[in-house]
């Protein structure tokens, strides 16, 4: 691990400033991700800015048919809050799957919506749920915010201050994990709401995306068979030791229908 210096603010804006004033400084949340990165040396920031003392930045909302989640609220807490159980009960089901015991004690939703890791489970829920993500300055929709392996459209001193889901009809996500390292190899989350049918997919390819072909299926159908027969294309997916793009695009498929039938 390398030298870096240390800063723990107590407001959203402080930590802006921190982040403005610094190019090469890094936010940190809960730190599943960074510190590892730290210790092997494959990241070198100037500095770290500790968001934990930011108390803006946490709790749970619902503000009419939306519930809004601070950043740097526990995979745990999104797990067993009744208002998510009793709104998005498949966003506290898919916070209760998160890595182990430890990750979900530490672990936070925006760091993870901000790290966007293609194996990651939030994207999926927030591109199918139509979530907006609140700013230090803007808001954005999903649509707009993830732009790939690794890269969000935050600006470098930019910070997520919450996740804005708006309540859906129904949802429900499945995915199939690696049996060795437990990151998702595939998964599906579906979710009929405001905003129509929406089919997100994590884990399969370089990044977060919609399975079109599966929301005009579901909004014609909601059923499983609608996308039962469906075939997601093996273009641009994942291909490792792990498993090849066509493996990957038959777990789609089969991930969509347990999502499906989790929605009910």
């Amino acid at each position: 691990m390398y030298d870096f210096a240390y800063h723990k603010p107590g407001s959203v804006a402080d930590a802006v400033a921190l982040l403005a004033a610094d190019p090469d400084a890094k936010a940190i949340s809960g730190g599943q991700t960074l510190l590892p990165a730290l210790k092997h040396r494959l990241n070198r920031p100037s500095s770290l800015v500790d968001l934990s003392g930011i108390a803006e930045l946490r709790g749970i909302r619902r503000e009419g048919d939306a519930l809004v989640i601070g950043a740097m609220t526990r995979h745990r807490e999104v797990e067993e809050d009744a208002q998510v159980r009793a709104a998005i009960p498949a966003l506290a089901k898919m916070a209760g799957m998160l890595g182990d015991t430890q990750v979900r004690n530490r672990g936070t939703m925006g760091g993870s919506l901000a790290n966007n890791d293609p194996a990651a489970d939030y994207p999926a829920a927030a591109m199918a749920l139509g979530a907006t993500f609140v700013t230090d300055r803007r808001e954005i929709e999903a649509d707009d915010y993830f732009q790939g392996m690794f890269t969000t459209a935050l600006e470098m001193d930019e910070l997520l201050v919450a996740i804005r889901f708006p309540i859906p009809e129904k949802a429900g996500y499945a995915k199939m994990r690696n049996p060795a390292s437990r990151y998702v190899m595939a998964g599906v989350f579906v979710a009929r709401g405001p905003q129509g049918v929406r089919v997100a997919v994590n884990g399969a390819g370089p990044g977060v995306f919609r399975q079109t072909e599966m929301e005009a299926a579901l909004t014609a159908n909601w059923s499983p068979e609608a996308v039962a027969a469906i075939r997601q294309s093996p273009d641009m997916l994942n291909d490792d030791i792990h498993g090849g793009v066509e493996y990957r695009a038959s777990l789609v498929t089969v991930m969509a229908k347990r999502a499906v039938i989790e929605a009910g």
